[in-house]
């Protein structure tokens, strides 16, 4: 998988609301009702990011998570990141 350039990511990022580029990575946070909202939205990312073999650097206290995206065999963002990170969006927004 190719790491995309800077101009790529900016590019890309303008098609998922909410996510920004920072540090290398792509990420979001969400905020929830609850914690077991928080935690049942994180288990279907977690069966989704299986399916795609691909998994987030993440972290959750009480309704709050946040979520980092990159490829660390590509040392960057692939689309194997923006893949994902649409999938999340759909996982939170449905």
């Amino acid at each position: 998988m190719e790491k995309l350039s800077e101009d790529e990511v900016t590019n890309r990022l303008k098609n998922l609301n909410g996510w920004e580029y920072k540090d290398g990575s792509i990420e979001r946070s969400y905020k929830f009702k609850n914690f077991k909202d928080a935690f049942s939205i994180m288990t279907r990312i977690a069966f989704e990011c299986e399916q795609q073999n691909h998994h987030p650097d993440w972290s959750n206290v009480y309704s709050s998570l946040n979520i980092r995206l990159n490829t660390h065999d590509a040392g960057g963002i692939t689309d194997k990141d923006f893949k994902l990170a649409d999938s999340i969006e759909k996982i939170v927004g449905g």
